[in-house]
């Protein structure tokens, strides 16, 4: 698979959010296209676990995106509750991006 190449400068949102009582902060950046590229992914106290474990699905979900993974086929792949609501920060942070992804199923965002 071939990495899809960013540009050096690149337009960037930013989502606050609040997951398992913890405040996060997701940046979004995209392709030229508008397609969502990469994220970055905070936690509001940096020196602990969930601080951790943000940056790694922010790199893991950044290289999936760079590789041309849907948002779908992500969202999919995560533990779910039984309300189909995201078990992990993972899944949350994808349920996030899902509507602002240009190439994600209109349906299943209505759903």
């Amino acid at each position: 698979m071939t990495r899809l190449r960013l540009s050096d400068r690149r337009s960037h949102e930013v989502i606050g959010f609040d997951f398992r009582g913890r405040a996060y902060s997701v940046g979004i950046g995209r392709f030229v296209d508008g397609r969502l590229a990469e994220i970055f992914l905070d936690a509001a106290k940096v020196a602990n676990d969930a601080a951790d474990d943000a940056r790694d699905i922010a790199v893991l979900v950044s290289i999936a995106l760079q590789h041309n993974t849907p948002i779908d086929a992500m969202r999919d792949a995560v533990t779910r509750l039984s309300d189909g609501s995201p078990a992990g920060l993972a899944g949350r942070v994808l349920d996030l991006l899902q509507p602002s992804a240009p190439n994600a199923d209109p349906e299943r965002a209505a759903r």
